[in-house]
């Protein structure tokens, strides 16, 4: 898939080639259903589904977003409805878009991770997988994967041998004290591509009512106020990545995509944005391809080589 008119916005994930390097990210565009009525989904490149689990999962209580500054936290809790209620019921629908369906997964040991892939490697319309490995491994008393890279390198390697030919990007978390340990361990598992990273562990009170501003005591924090950490971590993992990395955290316009695409980035996705502005991912489309032609260049890949900062 290319873009259509004089500039080609495609790029390559592994195995799997994106019309552009705009994606939606997951659990900010539901599975992607949601956001049809709002803007033509064949035009991004890509989006990622909400997070799905072997079994259905409720969520975490009421409220589940609270604004802060330069950003959001939310806490949903991984509500799901569960890996084959998705292929059953979801997944008809969304085969009837030319756009490339990342499905993001999780579970809370090795072998529940395979189990989600062997039952969606049996189902079509299917472009590739995206592990969040910021779940708590129950059978290591709840240490997050993403934390350590030999529980990295399991994790990825079980969901790697489950998906016969699929692209695997795993998504890396930000609490970690070297990025780089947890880069190579994903890679050398088999890993396709990088999305880097997930949202901060964060929250916020309400002094009036002595309770936090979430059902829960604590949330994810994502948006703008995270941008400039992110990116240096997309900095870091490029350092060391051989393969794909996908930027995430705070991208609002097209100078943080092209922020992101300068120090590493293949590809970015777009979160908190699509909760102020559904269109946004679709306009920075658009943006994107007007910017390569301010640079009068004809290929994403050119405006890269001519964005690279010098930061020695």
């Amino acid at each position: 898939m290319t873009s259509a008119g004089p500039v080609d916005l495609s790029v390559n994930i592994g195995a799997l080639r994106l019309r552009n390097p705009i994606i939606a990210a997951s659990g900010t565009f539901g599975y992607g259903l949601e956001f049809a009525h709002l803007i033509d989904l064949n035009t991004i490149g890509g989006f990622v589904t909400k997070g799905l689990s072997l079994n259905p999962i409720q969520g975490s209580p009421a409220p589940r977003l609270c604004q802060t500054p330069s950003g959001m936290l939310n806490a949903v809790g991984l509500q799901n409805v569960g890996v084959r209620a998705f292929v059953a019921e979801k997944l008809p629908v969304l085969r009837k878009y030319d756009t490339p369906v990342l499905v993001n997964i999780f579970g809370y040991s090795p072998e529940e991770y395979a189990e989600v892939i062997s039952i969606l490697e049996d189902a079509s319309g299917i472009a590739g997988y995206e592990l969040n490995i910021s779940c708590p491994n129950v059978k290591q008393g709840g240490i997050q994967f993403g934390s350590d890279p030999d529980m990295v390198f399991q994790v990825v390697g079980v969901a790697r041998g489950a998906a016969a030919n699929r692209p695997l990007l795993v998504k890396l978390s930000p609490l970690v004290t070297d990025i780089r340990l947890i880069v190579r361990a994903a890679q050398d598992a088999g890993a396709d591509g990088l999305t880097v990273a997930n949202t901060y562990p964060a929250m916020s009170v309400d002094v009036k009512t002595h309770k936090s501003r979430l059902g829960c005591p604590t949330g994810g924090l994502s948006g703008p106020a995270i941008r400039p950490i992110t990116l240096r971590l997309v900095w870091e993992a490029s350092k060391v990545a051989r393969v794909p990395i996908i930027g995430l955290g705070g991208i609002e316009t097209v100078e943080d995509v092209l922020e992101y695409l300068s120090v590493g980035a293949t590809a970015v996705q777009v979160g908190t944005a699509s909760f102020v502005a559904p269109s946004t991912v679709g306009g920075l489309v658009v943006e994107l391809e007007r910017e390569i032609l301010r640079y009068k260049l004809q290929n994403i890949k050119a405006l890269t080589e001519v964005l690279v900062p010098k930061l020695d």
